[in-house]
């Protein structure tokens, strides 16, 4: 009877939230361990598929770099380096346009589709919707910074939304790869956070959560008592300043800050490590990530 009545508080503990977001879009950036695990990965995808029964409307972008990365040595292929970054040339390209979109995007489609959800996937090239341009990497080099030309390697310019919100309207879960295509045909790789941000910037989402393979953000990694719940925008740009925020993370704090500006109410950075850990930090007060807001003194879920 006590296990009963505890997984009766546990719904209720989700009521509140669960009348909030009902008709609302959530993106979701799917991306780190959670995609290689089976384990993990059967989780995530249940956790969008409650999203849906509960009246919340996913979007779901996913990323791919391990596979890309292990289907290049798989067929051999030799990279190059200008300025020490990793130069993405049209043979490069081509292959991860195969890895996201052949491979993984049809994978999370089937796996949704077989869990009970109707999911459809896309990439940028689908009508249109992520329209690129060149990235140009900045570095530094004798002291003053440059941009270096790393081939196929894209950022957002355009998110053309209508694919995506006839397909929410008509009950189907988008799950997006980041391949986008320049206003002169070409093909780009776009950071799937980068992507994530866009879109939920875009669709003007209630919210953004991206997953990944850490808790969240600490003051000091290395010392796990500054672990860090909630972030305001002014907070995380100086963590950035300092390089206390590093490396991968700072693409999802961009994200982060794309989301926010154009009116998302909030986003999270969740360990996708930890089972069903979007429920966990959606549907609960405590939560389990760091969820990363406009100004600190938002109240709410």
């Amino acid at each position: 009877m006590t296990n009963s009545v505890e997984k009766a508080a546990v719904l209720i503990q989700a009521l509140p939230y669960l009348q909030r977001f009902s008709g609302n879009t959530v993106v979701i950036k799917y991306g780190g361990n959670a995609m290689l695990n089976d384990e993990l990965k059967k989780s995530v995808i249940q956790d969008i598929i409650f999203l849906k029964y509960a009246g919340i409307r996913p979007v779901v972008v996913h990323g791919g770099g391990p596979e890309i990365t292990g289907m290049l040595k798989k067929l051999g292929k030799q990279s190059s380096f200008v300025s020490g970054l990793r130069v993405t040339d049209e043979e490069t390209v081509e292959i991860a346009e195969m890895v996201l979109v052949g491979k993984i995007n049809s994978e999370i489609v089937k796996f949704l589709n077989f869990l009970g959800a109707k999911a459809i996937g896309l990439s940028g090239k689908d009508a249109d919707l992520i329209i690129a341009s060149k990235h140009l990497a900045k570095v530094r080099e004798n002291g003053e910074i440059k941009e270096v030309d790393i081939g196929f390697v894209g950022d957002v310019l355009k998110i053309n939304t209508g694919i995506v919100e006839k397909l929410l309207d008509e009950g189907y879960i988008p799950v997006i790869a980041p391949i986008g295509v320049g206003k002169d045909g070409a093909t780009y790789n776009i950071n799937a956070d980068y992507v994530a941000g866009e879109v939920a910037a875009a669709l003007g989402a209630e919210k953004l959560a991206l997953i990944t393979d850490v808790e969240g953000i600490y003051r000091d990694y290395n010392d796990k008592s500054t672990f860090v719940s909630t972030l305001s925008l002014a907070e995380a740009q100086e963590m950035i300043k300092e390089g206390t925020i590093d490396g991968g993370m700072i693409p999802k704090i961009e994200a982060c800050v794309k989301a926010l500006a154009a009116g998302v109410a909030k986003t999270h950075i969740i360990d996708g490590r930890k089972p069903h850990s979007l429920l966990l930090e959606i549907f609960t007060t405590e939560g389990i990530g760091t969820e990363v807001v406009k100004y600190r003194r938002y109240i709410g879920g």
